[in-house]
Protein backbone atom coordinates (compact mmCIF):
# COMPACT_ATOMS: atom_id res chain seq x y z
CA UNK A 1 0.00 0.00 0.00
CA UNK A 2 3.01 2.80 0.96
CA UNK A 3 4.38 1.70 -2.42
CA UNK A 4 1.25 2.76 -4.24
CA UNK A 5 0.65 6.08 -2.25
CA UNK A 6 4.37 6.89 -3.39
CA UNK A 7 3.32 6.43 -6.79
CA UNK A 8 0.30 8.15 -6.26
CA UNK A 9 1.67 11.03 -5.00
CA UNK A 10 4.65 11.07 -7.66
CA UNK A 11 2.01 10.89 -10.43
CA UNK A 12 0.23 13.48 -9.41
CA UNK A 13 3.02 15.84 -9.09
CA UNK A 14 4.23 15.65 -12.22
CA UNK A 15 0.76 16.40 -13.45
CA UNK A 16 0.37 19.45 -11.31
CA UNK A 17 4.03 20.57 -12.24
CA UNK A 18 3.13 20.22 -15.88
CA UNK A 19 1.12 23.46 -15.08
CA UNK A 20 2.80 26.35 -17.04
CA UNK A 21 1.90 30.22 -15.76
CA UNK A 22 4.14 31.14 -18.72
CA UNK A 23 1.84 29.32 -21.54
CA UNK A 24 -1.10 30.71 -19.73
CA UNK A 25 -0.04 34.53 -19.79
CA UNK A 26 1.48 33.94 -23.21
CA UNK A 27 -2.39 32.70 -24.46
CA UNK A 28 -3.80 35.79 -22.72
CA UNK A 29 -1.27 38.18 -24.77
CA UNK A 30 -0.87 36.84 -27.75
CA UNK A 31 2.70 36.11 -27.30
CA UNK A 32 4.17 33.40 -28.77
CA UNK A 33 7.05 32.52 -26.42
CA UNK A 34 8.48 29.83 -28.47
CA UNK A 35 9.73 31.96 -31.34
CA UNK A 36 10.27 35.37 -29.09
CA UNK A 37 13.48 35.42 -26.34
CA UNK A 38 15.07 32.17 -25.80
CA UNK A 39 12.06 29.91 -26.81
CA UNK A 40 11.68 29.24 -23.67
CA UNK A 41 8.71 28.97 -22.00
CA UNK A 42 9.67 30.08 -18.34
CA UNK A 43 9.63 33.05 -15.84
CA UNK A 44 13.30 34.47 -17.40
CA UNK A 45 11.51 34.60 -21.26
CA UNK A 46 8.32 35.83 -19.75
CA UNK A 47 10.08 38.81 -18.05
CA UNK A 48 11.85 39.50 -21.57
CA UNK A 49 8.90 38.69 -24.05
CA UNK A 50 5.81 40.18 -21.20
CA UNK A 51 7.56 42.62 -18.78
CA UNK A 52 8.72 42.63 -15.73
CA UNK A 53 4.96 41.74 -13.82
CA UNK A 54 4.59 38.77 -15.95
CA UNK A 55 7.97 37.53 -14.85
CA UNK A 56 7.28 37.64 -11.34
CA UNK A 57 3.88 35.57 -12.05
CA UNK A 58 5.67 33.34 -13.67
CA UNK A 59 8.34 32.87 -11.30
CA UNK A 60 5.88 33.00 -8.38
CA UNK A 61 3.48 30.35 -9.57
CA UNK A 62 6.53 28.22 -10.68
CA UNK A 63 8.00 28.70 -7.29
CA UNK A 64 5.17 28.19 -5.16
CA UNK A 65 3.66 25.30 -6.70
CA UNK A 66 6.77 23.24 -6.19
CA UNK A 67 6.67 24.22 -2.57
CA UNK A 68 3.25 23.23 -1.94
CA UNK A 69 3.72 19.61 -3.20
CA UNK A 70 7.12 19.29 -2.19
CA UNK A 71 5.99 20.15 1.40
CA UNK A 72 2.05 19.17 1.96
CA UNK A 73 2.15 15.92 0.09
CA UNK A 74 2.01 12.89 2.45
CA UNK A 75 4.79 14.41 4.97
CA UNK A 76 4.30 10.86 7.11
CA UNK A 77 6.29 8.95 4.19
CA UNK A 78 9.90 9.23 4.21
CA UNK A 79 11.62 11.20 1.14
CA UNK A 80 8.32 11.85 0.36
CA UNK A 81 8.85 15.89 -0.14
CA UNK A 82 11.75 15.19 -2.13
CA UNK A 83 10.35 12.97 -4.35
CA UNK A 84 7.33 14.78 -5.17
CA UNK A 85 9.47 18.48 -5.56
CA UNK A 86 11.61 16.53 -8.52
CA UNK A 87 7.99 15.00 -9.89
CA UNK A 88 7.02 18.76 -9.79
CA UNK A 89 10.09 20.09 -11.71
CA UNK A 90 10.29 17.09 -14.02
CA UNK A 91 6.25 18.03 -15.10
CA UNK A 92 7.70 21.64 -15.67
CA UNK A 93 10.66 21.05 -17.72
CA UNK A 94 8.78 18.40 -19.73
CA UNK A 95 4.80 18.72 -19.67
CA UNK A 96 3.00 15.81 -21.41
CA UNK A 97 0.75 17.95 -23.24
CA UNK A 98 3.48 20.37 -24.89
CA UNK A 99 4.88 17.33 -26.06
CA UNK A 100 7.51 17.36 -23.38
CA UNK A 101 8.94 21.12 -23.95
CA UNK A 102 8.61 23.57 -20.88
CA UNK A 103 10.45 25.26 -18.80
CA UNK A 104 14.58 24.99 -17.71
CA UNK A 105 13.37 24.18 -14.39
CA UNK A 106 15.23 26.43 -11.89
CA UNK A 107 12.40 27.99 -10.45
CA UNK A 108 10.41 24.80 -9.42
CA UNK A 109 14.12 23.85 -8.53
CA UNK A 110 14.46 26.25 -6.16
CA UNK A 111 10.36 25.96 -4.70
CA UNK A 112 11.48 22.49 -4.05
CA UNK A 113 14.85 23.48 -2.13
CA UNK A 114 12.35 26.10 0.13
CA UNK A 115 10.16 23.57 1.36
CA UNK A 116 13.37 21.32 2.09
CA UNK A 117 15.10 23.70 3.66
CA UNK A 118 13.94 27.47 3.35
CA UNK A 119 17.01 28.67 5.33
CA UNK A 120 19.46 26.37 2.99
CA UNK A 121 17.58 28.04 -0.11
CA UNK A 122 18.15 31.76 1.21
CA UNK A 123 22.25 30.78 1.33
CA UNK A 124 21.88 29.30 -2.29
CA UNK A 125 20.07 32.43 -3.64
CA UNK A 126 22.79 34.58 -2.38
CA UNK A 127 25.57 32.24 -3.73
CA UNK A 128 23.98 31.64 -7.18
CA UNK A 129 23.07 35.76 -7.33
CA UNK A 130 27.00 35.81 -6.73
CA UNK A 131 27.80 33.65 -8.69
CA UNK A 132 26.02 35.24 -11.66
CA UNK A 133 27.60 38.49 -10.94
CA UNK A 134 30.79 36.92 -11.22
CA UNK A 135 30.43 34.80 -14.61
CA UNK A 136 27.71 37.60 -16.23
CA UNK A 137 25.98 34.18 -17.53
CA UNK A 138 22.74 33.12 -15.38
CA UNK A 139 23.15 29.36 -16.72
CA UNK A 140 26.74 29.00 -14.54
CA UNK A 141 24.31 30.23 -11.42
CA UNK A 142 21.90 27.89 -12.21
CA UNK A 143 24.64 24.99 -12.66
CA UNK A 144 25.71 26.04 -9.23
CA UNK A 145 22.75 26.08 -8.19
CA UNK A 146 21.70 22.24 -8.96
CA UNK A 147 25.07 21.10 -8.13
CA UNK A 148 24.75 22.38 -4.67
CA UNK A 149 21.29 20.99 -3.49
CA UNK A 150 21.96 17.49 -3.40
CA UNK A 151 25.19 17.74 -2.33
CA UNK A 152 24.30 19.97 0.75
CA UNK A 153 21.17 17.57 1.50
CA UNK A 154 23.46 14.33 0.73
CA UNK A 155 25.79 15.14 3.71
CA UNK A 156 23.73 17.20 6.16
CA UNK A 157 21.09 13.86 5.90
CA UNK A 158 23.89 11.32 6.00
CA UNK A 159 21.17 9.86 3.05
CA UNK A 160 22.87 8.80 -0.61
CA UNK A 161 19.11 7.79 -1.67
CA UNK A 162 17.78 11.57 -0.64
CA UNK A 163 21.10 13.07 -2.85
CA UNK A 164 19.92 10.20 -5.77
CA UNK A 165 16.80 11.20 -6.20
CA UNK A 166 17.29 15.32 -6.32
CA UNK A 167 19.74 14.26 -9.12
CA UNK A 168 17.43 13.32 -10.90
CA UNK A 169 16.22 16.96 -11.19
CA UNK A 170 19.60 18.12 -10.99
CA UNK A 171 20.51 15.91 -13.98
CA UNK A 172 17.83 16.88 -15.70
CA UNK A 173 18.24 20.29 -15.96
CA UNK A 174 21.99 20.44 -16.59
CA UNK A 175 20.87 18.59 -19.99
CA UNK A 176 18.28 20.80 -20.34
CA UNK A 177 20.49 23.76 -20.58
CA UNK A 178 23.26 22.17 -23.15
CA UNK A 179 22.44 24.88 -25.79
CA UNK A 180 23.51 27.68 -23.21
CA UNK A 181 26.60 25.82 -22.60
CA UNK A 182 27.45 25.88 -26.71
CA UNK A 183 26.68 29.71 -26.70
CA UNK A 184 29.08 30.51 -23.96
CA UNK A 185 31.52 28.15 -25.84
CA UNK A 186 30.99 30.23 -28.71
CA UNK A 187 30.73 33.62 -27.51
CA UNK A 188 27.03 34.33 -28.30
CA UNK A 189 25.23 33.80 -24.89
CA UNK A 190 23.62 36.50 -23.65
CA UNK A 191 25.26 37.69 -20.22
CA UNK A 192 23.77 40.19 -17.74
CA UNK A 193 25.93 42.96 -19.02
Amino acid sequence: MTVIRYILVILLSYVLGCSNMALYLSKLRGVDMRKGGSGNLGASNAMILMGWKAGIIVAVHDIGKAVVLAKHFCPGLPLIGAAAGVACVLGHMFPFYLRFRGGKGLASYLGMTIALNWKFALIVLAVVAIVTLITDYIVVGTVTTVILVPTYFGITAGSVLLASILCVATVAIIIKHKENYVRIFNGTEIGLR
